[in-house]
């Protein structure tokens, strides 16, 4: 099953997370299929902490992949409108 969640980047103590396409059978920060956003928890107020591109994720739910429950709280607080 192909699904839509966060890996994990960044330095100990400054995480960022990059938002992919993968199996979910791969690991969380393995091999993925397309990088389709990226989110900062700790960016200043001048940097932009949550980019999701909403072409490219209405084209992988068209398509069947399902959004880990992280995934689907950020795509709602961005404002980002869900494929059905």
């Amino acid at each position: 099953m192909v699904v839509i969640r966060l890996a994990r980047g960044g330095a100990k103590n400054r995480p960022f997370f990059n938002m992919v396409v993968t199996d979910s059978r791969n690991r969380r920060d393995g091999r993925f299929i397309e990088r389709i956003g990226f989110y900062n928890p700790i960016a200043a107020a001048t940097e932009q902490g949550l980019v999701i591109n909403a072409e490219r994720l209405a084209y992988w739910q068209q398509h069947g992949a399902q959004l880990s429950s992280t995934a689907a709280r950020l795509v709602k607080q961005s404002g980002v409108k869900k494929a059905a």
